[in-house]
């Protein structure tokens, strides 16, 4: 879990995305949010759903598996959101299949 979560701050600190990091772990109201807001198909079977998980807002976006899923496919800022910015990989190739 801890690899996983450097690999998504890693990656938003360097791409300049501005993100505000919940620590679920020693926060219960935090923790519990979480629960609250992972949608029903994006539970485990048993247990909670565990970090990190990604938000835009209240709107769940995904864990870190999509995470890594979009950053391969270039397309991490549409899963986040975003607009992806100009001369950014992500951009370029929204320009190739608009062309």
């Amino acid at each position: 879990i801890k690899k996983q979560q450097q690999d998504v701050l890693g990656f938003l600190e360097a791409n300049k995305i501005e993100f505000e990091e919940k620590d679920i772990a020693a926060n219960e109201e935090n923790r519990k949010w979480m629960r609250e807001n992972v949608p029903e198909d994006s539970r485990p079977a048993s247990g909670n759903p565990l970090p990190p998980r990604l938000f835009n807002d209240s709107r769940y976006l995904g864990d870190y598996d999509a995470f890594f899923e979009a950053r391969e496919n270039n397309a991490v800022y549409a899963f986040l959101g975003l607009t992806a910015p100009p001369g950014s990989k992500e951009a370029e190739a929204l320009a190739k299949q608009q062309a």
